[in-house]
């Protein structure tokens, strides 16, 4: 398999150079393209001195769909395509080699690999990749949605790979969703008789230490991104009962070694259901309080 790693950059050069240094000690090799939104900090000319394929864009055409979709369309000889994002980095060896071996099983339409947090991570944004990335690698298909429900469908832009074959039926990448554009091609494939494999051997660190502000815009995007899709929740089901279940494993998590926190996360849970809420009433609301509510503000036109 002739396999591709994509990776969009926008002023992060020390998280830049921190990913390249683990694709260098990777056990496969494979062709690495930058598409990078105009930084301005360097990120471009370590592009240039590790003579990788560098694409710039300006940062008004980024996209979060859109611009991957671009990369694949212009890249086509490749059956497998790799995407990373800049403040990724890949904990071990052989992470691109196991993000790729699912790919052997011809139903494998995308392969999603385990996050591991930052060493910088606070508790909170420890549990949340714990919850999400378990140890235990599975495959999903369009069955498993009456017991796994919407995280059956879960994916990460973060680390993750898709077969050509399967993304192009699809359609590709869609340019019209506010984020969640992995989540969206997923749903796609399962629907389509593709199966979706997640891979716990195949390791990255990532993590955000959000701030409440933060989470809260981030989490009324994922509201809009449901209202717009109404289909992948009639299909997989509402994200109501896992967010129960991750608060009850939060708390858990703490437990009282971390008990001052205990206010804060259930503060941030709470926050986190409004957001999502009004996100899902978004169109209740003008373009100029959506700016002030959404994450991804050049998303409003």
């Amino acid at each position: 398999m002739k396999v591709a790693c994509v990776i969009p950059t926008y002023n992060g050069r020390s998280d830049f150079v921190r990913l390249l240094d683990s694709l260098n000690r990777q056990s496969l090799e494979v062709d690495v393209y930058v598409v990078d939104s105009s930084s301005s900090d360097g990120t471009q000319q370590v592009s240039i001195d590790r003579s990788l394929k560098l694409k710039v864009i300006s940062s008004a055409e980024f996209n979060h769909g859109g611009t991957r979709q671009m990369m694949v369309e212009t890249n086509p000889d490749y059956d497998i395509y790799v995407f990373l994002t800049q403040d990724a980095f890949l904990e071990h060896k052989d992470a691109l080699y196991n993000i790729i071996m699912p790919f052997k099983d011809l139903s494998i339409g995308a392969v999603c690999g385990r996050q591991l947090a930052h060493y910088n991570a606070t508790p909170l944004a420890k549990h949340a990749r714990e919850f999400n990335y378990p140890s235990r690698s599975k495959v999903k298909s369009l069955s498993d949605a009456a017991v796994l429900g919407i995280k059956t469908p879960f994916m990460s832009n973060s680390f993750s790979a898709y077969r050509r074959e399967a993304l192009l039926e699809v359609g590709g990448f869609p340019s019209h969703v506010i984020l969640s554009e992995d989540m969206y091609v997923a749903a796609k494939m399962l629907i389509n008789g593709w199966n979706i494999a997640y891979a716990s051997d195949a390791v990255c660190r990532h993590s955000h230490n959000y701030t409440i502000q933060e989470e809260f815009n981030r989490y009324f995007d994922q509201g809009v991104f449901h209202a717009r899709e109404p289909w992948i929740r009639e299909v997989f089901g509402g994200a109501g009962g896992e967010g129960v279940r991750f608060v009850k494993s939060e708390l858990r998590y703490l437990s009282f070694r971390h008990f001052y926190l205990w206010p804060e996360a259930i503060l941030r849970n709470a926050l986190k259901f409004l957001a999502f809420k009004l996100g899902l009433k978004e169109h209740m609301f003008s373009i100029k309080t959506k700016k002030k509510l959404s994450m991804h503000k050049r998303y409003w036109k």
